[in-house]
């Protein structure tokens, strides 16, 4: 099958490699219809963490059930599913908690698993023409069939759900402000996510221009980062106050406030100082216990200095950790086709699988309104 494989840092190509095939009985196999490049995947693609050459990227997958293996009683061949970026056993002591970002069976000596990312377990990506899907009863959400929502149904993998994690994390509630910081595809989701949960305003720290534009476009005031200090620009729309909550949709490739360099804590930092006192922060923005790339011997280990006097002087509480998508996506789902939710709005672009490493060069780059890009393998589709 045709495939989006690494090669080096800022290089991946669309390659054959070897079909799945069923290797337990609780797998299905999944032909992809369509499978998103996140910005987690940029993580990988520049080489900022120690992926090698040959994994196959993607861990937002959606498509058709093309083979049933015989211990799999819920889904039949047909099916249209979508799949949780997390891989997930459904019976350890994390997942019967709901804390199936961190199932502990399904990648030995590491509390959680994902397709085709580095240190997440043997699972191949989906940004191919088929997939293999473990415990396949627990982790296939089923779709209605036919080909209504797609792109909506897509960002169910991670997205959609991380944003409102992050949302989650942060307990966001009715009537409460709300800063988000990143305005990419997650801080939108966050954002957005926020509007949903009845937040009455909602800020949107970027500097992106596009990405601005389109967190206005949904209700949010956009913050210019690179205009002066995040923090002091939305205390001056809060009476002085800052917000009740705050999200990190970023991670630790920040950006200083003139954007010439990366500064890891930056993000924790502001929001800080932006999130008043006894406030919370919900932090689904990637944080990682080793970066090849980072600027100082410490961020290199994944140790950044943070204003934990000050986050303990204001008595704020944090929740942290990727995405437990499975205890969203049901809902989200639901959402979706009710008309209450349509995520979609943040795809910018949907391609041909072959079209792969243009995409990955755009999006790096923030270039041409590279926002969300959706691939669909076995389509030949326009740019």
């Amino acid at each position: 099958m045709k495939a989006v494989v690494y090669e080096k840092p800022f290089s991946v190509a669309v390659r054959d490699v070897q079909d799945p095939r069923i290797e337990h009985p609780n797998d299905v196999l999944v032909r992809v219809t369509s499978t998103a490049i996140c910005g987690s995947d940029l993580h990988m693609y520049e080489g900022r963490t120690a992926a090698e050459s040959g994994i196959v990227f993607g861990h937002e997958n959606l498509g058709i059930i093309e083979e049933v293996g015989s211990g799999v009683t819920s889904l039949s061949e047909g099916d249209r599913v979508v799949m949780p970026f997390n891989v997930a056993c459904g019976f350890c002591k994390n997942c019967l908690v709901g804390k199936t970002g961190f199932c502990l069976t399904v990648n030995p000596g590491f509390a959680g698993g994902a397709y085709g990312y580095v240190a997440m377990g043997p699972f191949i990506g989906g940004q191919a023409e088929r997939l293999r899907v473990p415990y396949a009863d627990f982790n296939c959400l089923k779709l209605p069939p036919g080909e209504e929502f797609e792109t909506d149904f897509v960002l169910l993998a991670d997205i959609f759900p991380t944003g409102y994690h992050g949302c989650e994390l942060a307990q966001v509630s009715p009537g409460e402000s709300v800063a988000v910081y990143g305005a990419g595809p997650v801080g939108l989701m966050a954002a957005y996510s926020a509007l949903l949960r009845g937040a009455s305003k909602v800020f949107s720290v970027d500097r992106v221009p596009e990405r601005l534009a389109k967190a206005e476009e949904i209700g949010a005031v956009p913050i210019d980062f690179t205009k002066g200090d995040p923090a002091e620009q939305i205390k001056e729309q809060t009476n002085g106050e800052g917000t009740d909550k705050g999200v990190d949709a970023v991670g630790y490739q920040a950006q200083a406030h003139d954007a010439s360099h990366e500064e890891p804590a930056i993000v924790l930092n502001e929001l800080v100082e932006t999130v008043r006192p006894t406030g919370m922060l919900g932090v689904p923005g990637l944080y990682v216990p080793s970066d090849p790339g980072g600027p100082d011997e410490h961020a290199k280990r994944g140790q950044l200095l943070v204003s934990i006097g000050r986050m303990f002087e204001k008595g704020q509480q944090m929740g942290t950790g990727q995405c437990n998508v499975k205890r969203y996506n049901r809902q989200l789902r639901d959402m979706i086709i009710a008309g209450r939710a349509k995520p979609s709005f943040v795809v910018s672009h949907e391609l041909p699988l072959d079209q792969a490493p243009q995409a990955y060069e755009k999006f790096d780059k923030r270039i041409e309104g590279y926002t969300k890009v959706v691939l669909h393998p076995g389509h030949a589709l326009a740019a």
